[in-house]
């Protein structure tokens, strides 16, 4: 009896040496942390990315490939891919969403994230330079397209890395009228937007810009542009010549021909002057050579407006600015004894051959309309001598109450940024921008 009791104390003690072996052996469980690389590369519409050389501050730089569809009303249209940077820094700071009224330049930091340190998200504009597919059917280049392009990518990027960050959008000219028409679209997608130097155009040939070229600056100064133009217009033969030969040395044509490239080149000096801030003192005299007067011509205004290469990479603009977004003309009755006219020199032969279309006047009535009622925490930057500034954005009484806000640079031109301001303007300028962030 007394061995059988002694046979199962000694089985006991062995299954707790057993028990205490095998809880000594158990190894921890390790999660694994998911890299940013692998977050991004789960989103469901990425096709491809690629970690790049870090730039600026950011520690890791991304080039992103989004599958969009083409209409977003129509997925028999199929789908094209859309390029997208990102520089990380840190998931729970700031994201500056750079949307790109073209395509994207660089992966550097722009002007809000290199201030802040911050993330930096940008979006190259469908349809432009890489985010262009090889067949474009130009009905789908829209401003509502476009602004639900980015609303995907936006929470997409939100979702797989920056779930509690502000994102806040901004871009320059052409990327401003892309940000007031996001906005305008999805005016809760973000939390903030400071818009450079952007249009908000009401009619194809908006003629605002012509009030504009007739009161900017002095009197003095309209009248010494004006009087190159006319020295311009008179030497016309020898300036034409020097445009063919030009053409022939770099390989340059004019789709609407050069004759017609001389005559807006010369029209086109006058916006390009006040547009890119150029100093009065550059303008040549009366007597000097021909030679000097297209030089100076040529360095204002350039071939990349009227050339044929140049023009068929900026179709997708001149569609936009021809049926939704506005451009301007070109007056000429200053010059109707060179021309024979006073008609409006216009730029619908810029619009892709075969396709034309009427201009739609709501689309920018309807950001108008968003931007006199209901928008808000948005920041407009302008400089006072920008021709583009002619159709700037006008706030309302009510603006202050929802915290938009309208700085302009004293003479500022197209370049005007917020370090184009006295110190002081800028400190008043980032405490908006700081409060957004904070709150």
């Amino acid at each position: 009896m007394k061995s059988t009791h002694l046979f199962y104390a000694l089985l006991f003690a062995l299954s707790i040496v057993s028990c205490k072996t095998t809880q000594h052996v158990v190894a921890p469980i390790v999660v694994k942390e998911i890299s940013n690389f692998e977050k991004l590369a789960s989103i469901k519409n990425v096709v491809s990315i690629q970690k790049t050389e870090p730039t600026s501050h950011f520690d890791e730089n991304y080039e992103i490939w989004f599958e969009q569809p083409v209409d977003y009303k129509d997925a028999s249209k199929g789908t094209f891919r859309q390029r997208v940077f990102l520089g990380f820094e840190n998931q729970n700071l700031p994201v500056i969403v750079e949307l790109k009224g073209y395509g994207i330049g660089s992966e550097r930091a722009g002007e809000l994230a290199a201030h802040y340190k911050v993330n930096q998200l940008s979006i190259e504009h469908r349809y432009f330079n890489n985010s262009r597919p090889k067949q474009i059917d130009w009905n789908t280049l829209t401003i509502e397209n476009a602004a639900k392009d980015q609303t995907t990518i936006i929470n997409a990027i939100r979702d797989a890395i920056y779930p509690d960050a502000k994102f806040i959008t901004t871009g320059i000219s052409k990327g401003c009228q892309t940000t007031m028409a996001h906005r305008r679209f999805f005016p809760n997608n973000v939390d903030a937007s400071v818009c450079y130097v952007g249009p908000l155009n009401y009619q194809r040939e908006d003629p605002r810009v012509y009030q504009f070229l007739k009161t900017v600056a002095t009197k003095a100064d309209r009248d010494k542009i004006e009087a190159f133009q006319k020295l311009c217009f008179e030497n016309r033969a020898s300036l034409l010549q020097m445009m063919k030969d030009e053409g022939t040395k770099q390989n340059m044509t004019w789709e609407f021909g050069v004759e017609k490239a001389i005559d807006y080149t010369i029209l086109e000096y006058s916006f390009a002057f006040w547009q890119w801030g150029i100093p009065i003192s550059n303008i040549p005299s009366q007597d000097v050579s021909v030679e000097k007067i297209y030089k100076h011509l040529i360095d204002v205004v350039g071939y990349g407006f009227f050339e044929e290469k140049a023009v068929d990479d900026l179709q997708p603009y001149f569609w936009a600015a021809l049926t939704q977004q506005g451009i301007y003309g070109y007056e000429t009755a200053p010059f109707k004894n060179y021309l024979n006219t006073e008609a409006i020199y216009k730029f619908d032969w810029a619009f892709p051959e075969g396709v034309t279309k009427d201009y739609d006047l709501n689309a920018m009535q309807g950001i108008k309309s968003y931007l006199d009622i209901s928008a808000e925490k948005i920041l407009f930057i302008y400089g006072e001598y920008d021709a583009w500034s002619s159709t700037a954005v006008e706030l309302t009484d009510t603006a202050k109450n929802r915290e938009l806000y309208k700085f302009v640079k004293p003479k500022g031109d197209h370049r005007t940024r917020i370090n184009s301001f006295s110190s002081d303007k800028q400190q008043s300028i980032y405490d908006i921008i700081d409060g957004w962030i904070a709150n």
